[in-house]
């Protein structure tokens, strides 16, 4: 089922975001995991029409929060107002409770307001005026930041990238792509003609048949495996955290379920660590937002691969 959906809702997309269907594959794989996705690019790459995109083809509900620097966390869970006329206290919801939350410039709100988003992600419920509230299923959130402007904006904490199962960077298009939005082929608001190409009960079974996905010892090893040697290179402060590693274990399991397997393997883990492991280390020597990614694949290289039949 998942190869089917994904191979649907990554066809419908690409009607608006040109030539990423690998990033589009690797978003769905995220989603169905669990997960939730950081895009992390120079402002006109399609991070925003990406998220449009997936929730018109998913058929759920969409939100979208633009952060600013004075935005409260009650904007975005929501807040218990007095009704004069009805002379009580009324729940006014917020945009949490969504199926695809759009978290636009994340980083330029204050640590206090990203830090409302935290339960959310991590439990899937939110905490407001001391009362506990589920959110609705699917519950995903696409996150963008630009790496590149740091004037007004508040760095994300450790804590707040590790709920983040992957963190992708678009990137430009090829020339052919390009020159088809330029001559107005294809545009930017091409989202809203897209349709639904599945329901967000279909995107719930999704999440049931990746977590029915086995990952044997000998793969769960090597996860094990890359997350010592992130913690004992001398190049890295702070290593891969076992919720890291649990993330990574997830994503290898919905990448193999999007290939069509019941089972993961090694270049499975291999493949989702790239988009996994980088945004949850702290790297000695350089700034947030520098190329890591050599490093990180050395790293990665010098751990063996298990040989042994999946």
């Amino acid at each position: 089922m998942v190869k089917e959906l994904t191979g649907k809702i990554t066809e419908n997309i690409s009607k608006a975001v040109r030539g990423k269907k690998d990033k589009i594959e690797l978003v769905c794989a995220a989603m169905f995991a669990g997960g939730h996705v950081l895009l992390e690019d120079v402002p006109g790459t399609g991070k925003t029409l990406m998220a449009r995109s997936l929730a018109r083809s998913v058929g759920g509900d969409f939100k979208r929060i633009q952060f600013t620097p004075d935005l409260l966390p009650s904007d975005i869970t929501g807040i218990n107002f007095y009704n004069m006329k009805e002379q009580e206290f009324v729940l006014r919801k917020g945009p949490v409770f969504t199926n695809i939350l759009l978290a636009d410039e994340i980083n330029r709100a204050t640590p206090r307001t990203q830090s409302a988003l935290l339960e959310c992600m991590e439990e899937r419920r939110t905490t407001i005026d001391g009362g506990t509230f589920v959110l609705p299923e699917p519950f995903f959130v696409i996150a963008t930041q630009n790496p590149i402007e740091i004037q007004g904006t508040y760095p994300l904490p450790e804590a707040q990238l590790d709920r983040f199962m992957i963190r992708l960077s678009l990137g430009y298009p090829e020339r052919t792509e390009e020159l088809a939005v330029i001559s107005g082929a294809a545009s930017f608001g091409a989202e809203e003609g897209l349709s639904a190409v599945c329901s967000k009960e279909e995107i719930v079974e999704a999440h049931s048949e990746v977590n029915a996905c086995k990952a044997n010892d000998a793969v769960c090893g090597y996860i094990a495996d890359i997350a010592a040697a992130t913690r004992k290179d001398p190049s890295i402060k702070l290593g891969l955290s076992t919720r890291g590693a649990a993330a990574l274990k997830r994503m290898s399991c919905s990448l193999a379920a999007v290939d069509g397997r019941s089972y993961a393997t090694p270049q499975d883990v291999k493949k989702a660590a790239l988009y996994v492991v980088q945004h949850r280390l702290i790297f000695k020597g350089y700034s947030q937002g520098g190329d890591k990614s050599d490093v990180f694949e050395r790293i990665l290289e010098s751990v063996p691969v298990p040989t042994e039949k999946i």
